[in-house]
């Protein structure tokens, strides 16, 4: 049996190439056959892999997307937050698995084949407790020092969301926003929520696919 073939989802062409590179030396398990900022895929793949990035890991609307393609096999939801109400939302939309960040790049495609392995493969792949942070793949302001959270958080604010919106969009409490919005801010130099904006504007925090 060849590798799998996987398309890779999300709304960021640095977040799709970096998850892409961060599978490259799997090439030979892991076929990553398409990397789409509009939900397209063209070509026949086995899994769809939704990096759910400044997006809702149970989004139905691209889920829907993705299930409703001919060309695709599975759909499975790559997030931060696995957080059991998402977890279930994500699999009452159609998704065949929901994988977390937290998992390193080897448990990451030992999931990948679990999932389309078998049709009784576990459902939910919730990576290491203790690992806090993932440095795999790539995204936005990662040059500047940003952390993957960090950097979705000033994504949701780039895109003009509110702190209340972006606890609703990721899962975090309250009080983790701000500690994020904090940190983000220091790293970057800037004070206030318009000179964040206008600095992600500046250093590739617009969405390459636009959300209605």
């Amino acid at each position: 049996m060849g590798p799998i073939r996987v398309a890779i989802i999300d709304d960021y062409d640095v977040v799709v190439r970096g998850l892409a590179t961060m599978l490259r030396l799997y090439s030979h398990r892991v076929s990553v056959q398409a990397l789409s900022t509009s939900g397209d895929v063209s070509e026949p793949v086995d899994i769809a892999l939704y990096d759910s990035f400044a997006n809702p890991p149970a989004d139905r609307q691209t889920i829907d997307t993705l299930l409703t393609n001919n060309k695709v096999g599975r759909v499975v939801v790559y997030s931060w937050e696995v957080s059991e109400p998402t977890v279930a939302a994500a699999l009452e939309n159609g998704a065949t698995a929901f994988l977390s960040k937290k998992l390193p790049a080897a448990e990451l495609v030992d999931a990948l084949e679990k999932i389309h392995g078998a049709d009784d493969a576990p459902r939910v792949f919730p990576g290491r407790a203790e690992t806090a942070v993932s440095t795999a793949g790539d995204w936005p302001g990662r040059e500047e020092g940003l952390t993957q959270r960090e950097a979705e958080v000033l994504a949701l604010i780039t895109q003009g969301l509110s702190n209340a919106d972006i606890v609703g969009r990721t899962g975090l409490s309250i009080n983790s926003v701000k500690t994020y919005i904090r940190t983000c801010y220091r790293r970057i130099g800037v004070s206030t929520r318009a000179q964040a904006v206008l600095w992600g504007a500046q250093h590739g925090f617009v969405p390459d696919r636009p959300r209605p």
